[in-house]
């Protein structure tokens, strides 16, 4: 499984020209599913997502979590978007293999028990929509963007 974290301002997700979703301050999560991974790896993933320190304190040091902004009654939340690409091999040619890629019915079964999990830990979340047509607006703050693997 393989998440990349990106810091926003704001992010919503638009789909047929309806958004769909929005959040302001919090993370953007792009969330790709690789074959054979785990619950376990999707816990990982959340717990680490919840407790990143990548907000900054009042030193300007990434010393707080969407769960410390939580606590100071910042509505911090979690946008998170399926997105298979995450899963592509482009090591030969030019046109990326998906072969790694979980199937569609496992992968939206891992997405949507990401998305459970994250809240468990105390991150409110929006979602996109499996497999639609996403239109994602991201406004990076910083920019921070990490990128989390755990199979």
């Amino acid at each position: 499984m393989i998440a990349v974290v990106q810091r926003v301002l704001r992010s919503s997700v638009t789909v047929d020209g309806k958004k769909i979703s929005e959040i302001d301050r919090g993370v953007n999560v792009l969330l790709g599913v690789y074959k054979g991974d785990t619950e376990q790896a999707a816990d990982f993933l959340a717990h680490k997502v919840a407790g990143l320190r990548i907000f900054c304190d009042d030193e300007d040091k990434m010393n707080k979590s969407l769960l410390d902004l939580r606590k100071e009654g910042i509505d911090a939340k979690a946008l998170v978007v399926s997105q298979f690409t995450l899963c592509g091999e482009c090591a030969k040619g030019m046109r990326p293999s998906y072969i790694n890629a979980e199937e569609p019915v496992r992968a939206k079964e891992m997405y949507e028990y990401f998305t459970k999990k994250l809240e468990e830990e105390g991150v409110p979340c929006e979602n996109g929509i499996f497999q639609a047509d996403m239109k994602v607006e991201i406004l990076n703050d910083g920019p921070v963007t990490i990128i989390l693997n755990k199979s």
